[in-house]
């Protein structure tokens, strides 16, 4: 059986051979954020003046309060003193709110500008990655956690720069005024306090941080399922199996239902104790400017401040737990994306690789395999275990001139296919070199042998998007003139001209809203546009019925003129006129020669062609 994909699967974030720490995750991501050092700088001083102003409060009301115990009657109790406090008061007030505001504002730029890098970066890798990598993933959930990334980089930088940041630089203060006003005691209740608070809820949420790990886990399962089974709605209706996908997919839910019920269990019992920490510092606090009230070296006004202080303190460190919750959370989703960000790319560009040098009428676009060796799977599990990996190519060599046509037929798994995929560098040989116009393929740029290079594949996949914009595809800014007249080469503009929309008709997921014929007319008019000097034909007209395939056929022979060109078939009439025909059978070039040439050596070719002319 041929393999496509790796012999292990990729590398899981909770996998410990490879989970990285967090301080590892965040130093990946601060150099995104660091382009807005400017931005950063100004959004802490707006915090920090916003905290100044929060710690002033307290102090404020201390002072209003002292300020009533004035004489009844005092015209200074209502005139002067409250009046003065009280406009402060506000102002202070007012002051938390708007450098709180002008923080967000500052900020919000750099933020969003960190996640789009972050997610741009992450789609252009993604699509560097090799197709051995694309074959193996699920959509669904590698969706998903790119999608929880991306989300989880606004939380963290949030929670962890003006959240936990903020509320240390707002406990310093506190613990300063508290320790020089008053005694230290203060400082040491308020000190143990966080100590047993922050000890607690860190301990109790790395603790939990495994059930919301597999909760995700299980998230990306389901909606993996989900999308799999959606994307093959048809298959799922042919064969009747609704409830067996309905079945499937419930089985994942429960599994998520379990662990989300393990995490909500363990977050009652977090936030349980952490109140009761809370309360308890909270009393002992109050006992102790409550006796120095009573015992006449502390002020009414002391103790309102002293009971300010705690509630300002404590009523952030109430979220602290969900705080620190949700900075685990988006650290592991950050970790998730940056794993697949760190996917080694099996088909990279050398180092200096420049782009592939062709004449502009591609007039020396000659295409030669010189003994290649190729198995998708080298170094697999199978040859792990002492078994050799199944060789797809043994030692092919074949010269394709500019300008002419060659053709490759032959029974199915026999490696033609796999002649296109050599071809396009979507894997590497690991014997022997591909060259074009005399330029070994892997020294050169991948993206200038694939803009070279033009293909009509046996399965056509559409974008859910209009016929126009499918087409356009093979030269993304061609105009409705330069469209029109590809589609007419490829025999469809009559069926896109005779729709209510036109070249407006949206093609749907997949293109499934075409039949095999229309979506492989559609990727001739493509490849057709795009207008390349190598062709390849991998069973090109293989969904369409006679009377098409000739005239589409036909129309493939003029496009070919003057262009190299690769045809892989199956059926042999429509090689009849190619320069030379290869004929492979397990990965060998077992016959060479043109048509006449090889029915006259009545061999392989031969014997295919009076089955396939009887069959007729």
């Amino acid at each position: 059986m041929r393999h496509h994909g790796d012999s292990s699967p990729p590398p899981s974030p909770n996998d410990p051979a490879h989970k990285r720490s967090d301080w590892a995750t965040l130093s990946r991501l601060l150099p995104y954020l660091w382009q807005y050092k400017g931005r950063v700088v100004l959004a802490i001083v707006f915090m920090v003046g916003a905290k100044v102003a929060n710690v002033g409060v307290p102090v404020l009301l201390k002072n209003l309060v002292d300020a009533m115990a004035l004489r009844p009657g005092d015209p200074a109790a209502v005139l002067v003193v409250p009046a003065g406090l009280l406009l402060a008061y506000g102002l202070l007030r007012l002051s938390t709110s708007l450098f709180t505001e002008l923080r967000e504002l500052v900020f919000a730029k750099a933020t969003q500008g960190a996640a789009r890098s972050i997610a741009l970066q992450t789609f252009e890798h993604l699509h560097a990655l090799s197709l051995r990598f694309h074959l193996e993933r699920q959509t669904g959930g590698m969706t998903r956690d790119i999608e929880r990334g991306v989300r989880g980089i606004e939380s963290l930088i949030s929670f962890t720069l003006f959240n936990i940041g903020a509320t240390l630089i707002e406990v310093a203060m506190v613990l300063t005024v508290l320790a020089v006003k008053f005694d230290a005691w203060f400082a040491w209740i308020t000190l143990a306090a966080l100590a047993c608070y922050i000890a607690f809820t860190v301990l109790l949420t790395e603790w939990r941080t495994q059930f919301r790990r597999q909760a995700n886990e299980f998230d990306s399962a389901a909606h993996s399922k989900a999308v799999d089974s959606l994307l093959n709605y048809e298959t799922v209706k042919y064969f009747n199996n609704e409830s067996f996908e309905a079945r499937r997919y419930d089985e994942s839910l429960q599994r998520l239902r379990a662990a989300r019920l393990k995490a909500q269990s363990s977050l009652s019992l977090l936030n349980t104790g952490q109140q009761l920490i809370i309360a308890t510092g909270l009393v002992a606090m109050l006992w102790r400017a409550t006796q120095g009230v009573v015992d006449g070296h502390m002020t009414l006004g002391d103790l309102v401040m002293v009971n300010a202080f705690m509630i300002q303190l404590y009523i952030p460190l109430n979220f602290l737990g969900v705080i620190y919750r949700e900075i685990k959370q988006s650290l592991t989703d950050l970790e998730k994306m940056f794993t697949l960000m760190e996917r080694e790319r099996e088909i990279a560009d050398v180092p200096g690789a420049q782009a592939l040098q062709l004449a502009a009428n591609g007039s020396d676009a000659a295409v030669r395999f010189e003994n290649v060796t190729f198995s998708y799977d080298p170094t697999g599990s199978t040859a792990a275990a002492g078994t050799t990996a199944r060789t797809i190519l043994h030692g092919i060599s074949f010269e394709i001139p500019a300008g002419k046509t060659v053709a490759v037929v032959g029974p199915s798994g026999s490696g033609k296919s796999t002649l296109a995929r050599l071809l396009f560098r979507f894997y590497d040989v690991q014997q022997g070199r591909i060259t074009i116009a005399g330029q070994d393929i892997k020294r050169v740029t991948q993206s200038s042998v694939r803009q070279a290079i033009g293909i009509v594949p046996q399965d056509t996949v559409l974008f859910n998007d209009t016929v126009e914009y499918n087409i356009a595809y093979g030269r993304p800014g061609a105009t409705r003139a330069e469209v029109e007249a590809a589609a007419k080469a490829a025999h469809i503009h009559g069926f896109i001209a005779a729709a209510p929309k036109g070249y407006d008709t949206m093609v749907g997921e997949r293109g499934l809203k075409l039949s095999g014929g229309e979506k492989q007319r559609v990727a001739i008019a493509r490849t057709l546009l795009k207008n390349p000097p190598v062709m390849i034909f991998d069973e090109a007209t293989s969904a369409l019925d006679s009377a098409n395939e000739r005239a589409i056929q036909a129309e493939l022979a003029g496009v070919s003129q003057n262009k190299t060109t690769l045809v892989i078939a199956h059926r042999l009439s429509t090689v009849v006129d190619a320069h030379e025909i290869l004929v492979m059978d397990a990965g060998h070039i077992i016959e060479r020669g043109t048509h006449a040439q090889l029915l006259a050596a009545n061999g392989r070719y031969a014997a295919m062609w009076a089955l396939q002319q009887s069959g007729e």
